[in-house]
């Protein structure tokens, strides 16, 4: 017995360091590329202190592209209440990449849109299908990720960014 809650009190303790390790994460350095083919470092994405939703996506990804599209309707109205910055990241690999640009302009996406056709950022932030999205705070420390999308998940997100914008935290 007293074995049994050893494991359990010891599983308890990685368990809560693993999830604050999640919570205190900064982005990675990799270098992508914007829409206008220039370099862009990722551990240079910031926001003033305020929040920023980064979602990684790609042109052939139903999913992906209903989350971003429903987040462009209410887009100004989260920027007015939590300043938060969205940055679109496209995994479309060479062959698609091509696909991005036309999209986006098409959809009138006021995003940060990068490009990581080579999945370096993908494979820094461990995503590994789309959509996945983080939350950052205004210390650019992601405190909250989703690997999937479902219709009404972006009224989850701007509640949270709503907390966030705050400097309450998630949990």
């Amino acid at each position: 017995m007293k074995k049994i809650i050893l494991l359990l009190s010891v599983l308890g303790v990685i368990i809560s360091t693993g999830n604050a390790q999640t919570n205190d994460r900064k982005l990675p350095s990799v270098e992508v590329k914007n829409l206008e083919g220039k370099n862009v470092n990722t551990s240079t994405i910031a926001n003033d202190g305020k929040p920023i939703f980064i979602s990684f996506w790609a042109t052939w990804c139903s999913p992906c592209k209903a989350e971003l599209n429903a987040i462009a309707e209410d887009y100004d109205e989260w920027k007015k209440e939590t300043g938060v910055k969205v940055v679109a990241v496209s995994i479309d690999d060479s062959r698609n990449m091509s696909k991005v640009a036309p999209y986006v302009s098409g959809k009138n996406w006021d995003y940060e849109v990068l490009l990581d056709p080579n999945g370096d950022f993908k494979r820094a932030m461990n995503v590994n299908n789309v959509p996945h999205s983080f939350i950052l705070n205004g210390k650019g420390e992601i405190v909250w990720q989703q690997n999937s999308s479902a219709p009404g998940d972006e009224d989850k997100i701007f509640e949270l960014l709503k907390k966030v914008a705050k400097g309450e935290e998630i949990k």
